[in-house]
C-alpha cells in the first residue's frame, strides 16, 4: 500500500482549532487503522506548491502514492474505498453512505457554514441577513432531527457519512445551535465519544499548538 500523507496548515489561530477539516481525515484514518503521516503547509505564506494540491489555498489534502486529493468529502470517499470499516461493501449500503456523505456537505453544511461564519464574527441576532440564514439552517436541522430520532448512525453502521455529518453538526453545537434538536445533539455526542475522534482531535490541537 502506498504511504498516505495528510497535509494541513502548520498553524492556525485559537478560534478554529479543533474544527479545521483535516480533523475529518485524521478521524477516518484512525477509525480505519490506516497508517499515515502528517505534513504542514504554511498558513501565512501560501506558496504555488500549495495551490498545486489545493487550488483554493485551503486544507486538507491527502497524498496517496502519486495521487493527490483535495476537499474533505472527496478524501473521505477515497478512504472509504480503502476500508470496509468506513464504507459498507454491499451495493445498497455503499449507495446510502455516499448519499449521506453528500447530504452532509451539500444539504446541511451549505446551510450551517454561513450561519457559523456569522457566529464566529459576532453577527448573529439583529444583523441584516441573519434571520434567513438562521431559518435556512433550522429547516435543515428539523429534517435531520426526524432522521436521527430512531437510528444510531446514518446507515447500519458507523461510516464516512457519519464522520462528515457529525463534524458538520458539531460546529453548529459549538454555538448551541442544536439546543432544540436533542436527537442531533445525542448523535454528535455518540460520534465524538469514539476513541478515534478523541485521538484525531487531540492530535490536531497538539499539531497547531506546537507552532505557537
Amino acid at each position: 500500500m502506498a504511504e498516505l500523507t495528510l497535509t494541513t496548515f502548520d498553524w492556525v489561530p485559537e478560534l478554529p482549532r479543533g474544527y479545521v477539516r483535516d480533523l475529518r481525515i485524521r478521524w477516518a484514518l484512525e477509525e480505519a487503522g490506516l497508517p499515515y503521516r502528517v505534513e504542514s503547509a504554511a498558513f501565512s505564506d501560501r506558496q504555488p506548491g500549495h495551490f498545486s494540491h489545493q487550488p483554493f489555498g485551503q486544507v486538507p489534502w491527502l497524498t496517496d502514492g502519486d495521487t493527490s486529493i483535495f476537499e474533505s468529502g472527496a478524501i473521505l470517499l477515497h478512504l472509504g474505498e480503502k476500508s470496509d470499516v468506513l464504507m459498507p461493501t454491499d451495493d445498497k449500503g455503499r449507495s446510502e453512505t455516499i448519499a449521506w456523505l453528500f447530504a452532509a456537505l451539500n444539504s446541511v453544511e451549505a446551510a450551517s457554514l454561513p450561519w457559523t461564519i456569522f457566529q464566529f464574527h459576532g453577527l448573529a441576532g439583529d444583523t441584516p441577513g441573519w434571520k434567513p440564514l438562521n431559518d435556512f439552517l433550522n429547516a435543515r436541522l428539523k429534517h435531520m432531527e426526524s432522521v436521527l430520532a430512531d437510528r444510531e448512525w446514518l446507515g447500519d453502521s458507523f461510516s464516512i457519512a457519519d464522520i462528515a455529518m457529525a463534524d458538520v453538526l458539531r460546529l453548529v453545537d459549538r454555538f448551541d445551535g442544536l439546543a432544540g434538536y436533542p436527537a442531533c445533539r445525542d448523535y454528535v455526542t455518540r460520534a465524538t465519544a469514539r476513541p478515534a475522534f478523541a485521538k484525531a482531535h487531540a492530535d490536531q490541537i497538539a499539531h497547531f499548538a506546537a507552532a505557537d
